[in-house]
């Protein structure tokens, strides 16, 4: 059985008037992400890990940001064409590993939300999906509360 690791991180600004969409769940907050699409930092960090794993490239050559037909778009539907994508090279999701660095809001009331979400998503059961949110201790742009970032890891199998 053939195995593949991916990695990948994205980070967004964050500014008024935008929603805040992590994990496919829109939390309520005074900031969102800004972004081309609807800026899911987590989506976008497990988004890349699919594509490391295999070799394919990022979201920004599959999905530019200078596309109209992604304006707006939702994050789950960018990681379902994702999957779609490595389903087409015969490989699997074993399980995947996340962390989300951001001040504020406090997510872990959702984050059970987010498991489900991206384990329906991926293929996966919840067990396999791990969701977790770290500070940065008031450093940087993300503890000052101008950004959010996150890291995702995944397992592919080749079925």
């Amino acid at each position: 059985m053939s195995y593949r690791i991916g990695s990948g991180v994205d980070f967004h600004q964050l500014q008024k008037g935008r929603e805040l969409w992590i994990g496919g769940v829109n939390i309520p907050f005074k900031k969102g992400a800004k972004g081309h699409s609807d800026a899911d930092v987590l989506l976008h960090a497990i988004s890349d890990a699919l594509l490391g794993a295999l070799a394919l490239g990022d979201i920004g050559i599959h999905f530019p940001n200078t596309s109209a037909e992604y304006k707006n778009i939702k994050s789950t539907i960018l990681l379902q064409r994702t999957i779609d994508l490595i389903r087409k090279k015969n490989y699997t999701v074993v399980n995947i590993d996340s962390t989300i660095c951001l001040e504020e809001p406090k997510i872990k009331e959702h984050t059970a939300a987010m498991r489900t979400i991206i384990a329906g998503i991926t293929g996966v059961s919840e067990n396999e999906v791990s969701v977790k949110a770290t500070t940065t201790e008031t450093m940087g742009f993300i503890g000052k509360g101008k950004g959010i970032m996150a890291y995702a890891t995944v397992l592919l199998k080749k079925d």
